[in-house]
């Protein structure tokens, strides 16, 4: 039996230390295999042609050129799975939203002292295997551009109290996101957002989807309480779950165990939407590597909730959809650009008994 072959990876970091410490750290996975390093994009460019790298981590701060400029450049003229692996301060993630916007696969945060090695290769490998398996060409909102006309809106008298939307992404997640909310009307149901995300870049990312959007979208604290025309987003590093109120639900953030290796995780937000919103709930499940959210979606759909999920065909992973299908909890597999019309469809649908 052949042995499988081992995803190939450039490193592009200025930072002799940053080159290091992701090269040890991804030497630790025996199906990954790091075959160069490049400090910046000029040996970069060489080193691509030269070694035919299956995925490139990037950074974006570096002399001569600057990561965004070289990813942009690249994303034209030899396109290639890019990880963006960026110092996430509030001007580190809005750049890192500009190399989603251009192309970036993923973004995670830059190594720091406090991870130990098995920490940093396990959060490594997992971004570098989605990347490999992820396809480049997908549905995306131009940046900066007009975001596709939104579906007929649906009057909000319609909603009671109790109705709620959930959404779950990974992988491909912010740019489908990008895409998806902007589409939705203001009225609807209170909407919570599971993304995998770094700490930090949450905010930054729901910042720029409230600038898009016509109804509010912005991080979650914890006790918020979730009303018609507003979208919480998950805090990265903080569960997100939802608890009743006395006039629908409130937002509960907890750092207990990751799930799936994630935190937030999808399951713990579909899981309590299942416990507290039932059958009132409509769950969307996007691209993203990995099973989280099939569990939580089948509770949901046990509960009666409607639940969606992503088209293979629009997915950058198709791993969290594609576990969902499998276990027969999807209503409707969706692609991404008539996904925020069968949201609509599924909140006009009577609530199942």
């Amino acid at each position: 039996m052949s042995t499988p072959r081992r995803i190939r990876v450039l490193v592009v970091d200025d930072s002799a230390l940053a080159r290091r410490a992701i090269r040890a750290a991804l030497g630790q996975d025996a199906g990954i295999e790091v075959v160069g390093v490049a400090a910046d994009a000029y040996v970069a460019r060489e080193k691509i042609l030269s070694l035919e790298p299956d995925v490139l981590t990037l950074d974006l701060e570096m002399p001569r050129m600057d990561g965004l400029t070289f990813l942009k450049i690249l994303q034209m003229h030899h396109p290639i799975p890019v990880v963006v692996i960026s110092s996430l301060t509030p001007q580190g993630s809005a750049k890192a939203m500009e190399a989603l916007a251009a192309g970036a696969v993923d973004v995670l945060a830059k190594p720091n002292g406090d991870e130990t090695l098995g920490e940093l290769a396990h959060r490594l490998a997992y971004h570098v295997r989605a990347a490999a398996s992820a396809r480049l060409r997908v549905c995306r909102a131009e940046p900066g551009g007009t975001p596709p006309p939104a579906p007929q809106a649906i009057a909000s008298g319609e909603f009671s109290s109790r109705r709620l939307i959930v959404i779950g992404a990974s992988t491909g997640g912010v740019e489908a996101l990008r895409f998806l909310l902007p589409q939705l009307p203001d009225r609807l149901p209170p909407i919570a957002v599971v993304q995998h995300i770094p700490p930090n870049f949450s905010r930054v990312m729901a910042e720029h989807l409230n600038g898009l959007c016509p109804f509010e979208v912005r991080e979650a604290a914890n006790d918020d309480e979730l009303r018609p025309g507003l979208c919480l987003v998950a805090p990265g590093d903080f569960h997100l779950a939802l608890v009743p109120s006395s006039r629908g639900y409130r937002a509960r953030l907890t750092q207990s165990p990751p799930v799936h290796h994630c935190r937030p995780a999808v399951d713990v937000l579909f899981r309590s939407a299942a416990d507290h919103a039932g059958a009132q709930a409509v769950a969307v499940l996007l691209t993203g590597m990995g099973v989280d959210g099939a569990r939580g979606m089948q509770a949901l759909r046990v509960a009666g909730a409607r639940t969606l999920a992503e088209h293979e065909d629009s997915c950058v992973v198709y791993g969290m959809p594609q576990a969902a299908i499998k276990m027969g909890v999807v209503d409707h597999v969706v692609p991404l650009p008539e996904m925020a019309r069968a949201l609509l469809q599924a909140l006009a649908q009577p609530v199942r008994a």
